[in-house]
């Protein structure tokens, strides 16, 4: 018998909402899928378990330090394949003379700063000698029983004007370590005795300017002011060796309008040996350098423990503020320099030092150094040992060396006085920004554990006073993207976010906005493009992360 009409209704009724209830239960089933699958996605890139608030006050009414332009520095020293450290050999082929020239990745690294000042310099350089016409020029040696276990090494003036063509072609800006315990004998005590003989320096400096060679500073001795390393000089003496140096580099310039700087000592800080050789260089110094190793030894094991503390990091700023107030008190016109910082002496720490967690270190010095008016902060290395921001062997960068890079490229010269609240596991810096208006911010999240949402507050801003900022995140690429403003699109910042690849402090590759940064076959940069998000939006400081954020709409009294 066929189905009556209502039946058929009441059957058609059934179905619908069968249909209905089945297909919001899938709907329901997939929305929840896609939230779980964010949250463990957003879990994985994070490592996230809690989330917190702070504001970061940044005060613009006026700059607590002021920096060169090109502020970025990078060393490159004369260590040869066979110096090790603790059973290892970290330098290859990273030396001042067997530096392979012609690599496309060494040339593309320093010309992507425009300009990078580069310092050639290290512990060898005070066993160096300048070759000589008729005078023979031999490498070092390996020798246990000589200072620093190597013989005296010569600098050949071919490999010298192969180092300056180079130089010139990368846009460098070069500081050469002179060799300042020419002439004198080492006493049983370590003291290094007599004056200083000038005649190898001269040589050079007459024959690189004879070649049209421009070099921005020469730089007398290394680690011998203070306690010293290997051989001591004392202040008066170094004094006046500086001058001496001072005045063979007058001479050879005569009739020049730009003159290269003199630098000295490049040692540690020592209070009492620093205030006497200033006291005595007024006129013929214009550049004091210091060396920072502030973590120890790169043997030791707690490396790590030592760059997340807060309070180790704080440490930091005593020989800064040190140097700072003996150059106010002295009348000088020198400024201040780090000449030298590699965090972990003796080559540093494979995986450590040349790996993404040392850019927390590396940051927060650059950010503290330039608060206290250093002009200048040469690290430790461009390449060599286990500290180069470029691997030693195949030159590829370190986390490092992007960092150095963003810093160079959005930091400008006025640092400004900023304090965080909330919580002491993030370090803040700010700089008026460099190729724009405004301001940018530098934020170092030392929590593994938590998101800070970053709010901020600043003084005599341009509009009302105090900004609330929040951040919106896309869902998919875990960054955030374009957000419209209500007014115009304008109202937005440029945001960089630093992360570890796998969150592995230890990875020497490094994300930017979740993409990981290589160089392409030919050995070329990749480009450093920021995330867009709205101004009312916070800064998402994710755990074990590195944010700059560059925020043009911001203006202040010290960055007009």
């Amino acid at each position: 018998m066929a189905p009556s009409q209502t039946d058929q209704e009441t059957s058609t009724k059934q179905n619908t909402l069968f249909y209905l209830m089945g297909g919001s239960f899938f709907s329901l089933l997939f929305l929840f899928s896609c939230v779980w699958l964010y949250l463990v996605s957003k879990s994985s890139v994070f490592g996230a378990s809690q989330s917190t608030e702070g504001t970061v006050f940044i005060n613009g009414t006026a700059s607590i330090g002021a920096t060169d332009h090109d502020f970025i520095c990078a060393t490159l020293d004369w260590w040869p394949p066979d110096k090790c450290d603790y059973g290892t050999c970290s330098w290859g082929r990273a030396s001042l003379l067997n530096l392979d020239l012609t690599n496309p990745i060494l040339l593309n690294a320093i010309k992507a700063f425009s300009p990078l000042k580069i310092r050639m310099g290290g512990t060898l350089q005070d066993k160096v000698i300048y070759e000589r016409q008729g005078e023979p020029c031999t490498s070092f040696v390996k020798n246990s029983s000589e200072m620093f276990s190597f013989s005296q090494g010569c600098l050949s003036m071919s490999r010298w004007d192969e180092l300056n063509t180079f130089f010139k072609q990368a846009g460098a800006v070069v500081i050469f370590g002179l060799n300042a315990l020419k002439g004198r004998t080492i006493a049983s005590d370590g003291s290094a005795v007599g004056a200083w003989d000038p005649s190898d320096a001269e040589s050079l400096i007459r024959y690189t300017v004879n070649r049209g060679y421009r070099i921005h500073g020469w730089e007398l001795g290394n680690e011998l002011s203070g306690n010293g390393v290997g051989a001591i000089v004392a202040a008066d003496q170094y004094a006046s060796d500086v001058t001496t140096l001072q005045n063979i580099v007058e001479n050879i310039h005569a009739g020049f309008e730009d003159k290269p700087l003199v630098l000295a000592p490049g040692g540690f800080f020592d209070a009492n040996w620093f205030t006497k050789f200033i006291e005595k260089t007024p006129k013929s110094l214009q550049v004091v350098t210091q060396h920072i190793y502030n973590l120890g030894p790169g043997v030791d094991d707690h490396l790590i423990d030592k760059i997340l503390d807060p309070s180790y990091l704080d440490g930091g700023s005593q020989p800064f503020s040190s140097l700072q107030g003996i150059l106010k008190g002295s009348g000088t016109q020198a400024v201040a320099w780090v000449g030298e910082a590699g965090g972990a002496y003796n080559s540093g720490h494979n995986l450590v030092t040349n790996a993404f967690v040392f850019s927390f270190w590396y940051l927060d010095q650059l950010g503290m150094a330039s608060s206290y008016d250093t002009k200048t902060y040469c690290r430790q290395t461009l390449i060599g040992g286990n500290y180069g921001l470029l691997n030693t062997t195949t030159f590829v960068p370190n986390p490092d060396y992007y960092s150095a890079l963003l810093w160079h490229r959005l930091m400008g010269q006025n640092a400004l006085s900023t304090s965080f609240s909330g919580t002491k596991k993030i370090r803040a810096y700010a700089h008026c920004s460099k190729a724009t208006q405004g301001i940018t911010l530098l934020l170092i999240n030392l929590d593994g554990n938590t998101t800070v949402q970053v709010s901020i507050s600043t003084e005599n801003v341009a509009r009302n006073g105090t900004w609330i900022l929040q951040e919106y995140q896309n869902r998919r690429a875990k960054f955030a993207t374009i957000t419209r403003g209500t007014k115009l699109d304008e109202n937005t910042r440029e945001e960089y976010h630093l992360t570890a690849k796998d969150g592995d402090l230890h990875s020497q590759s490094v994300l930017l906005n979740g993409k990981i940064l290589t160089v392409n076959s030919s050995g070329a940069i990749p480009p450093l493009d920021p995330i867009r998000v709205g101004l009312s939006n916070p800064i998402t400081v994710a755990p074990f992360s590195i944010v700059f954020a560059q925020i043009t709409n911001i203006t202040v009294p010290a960055c007009v």
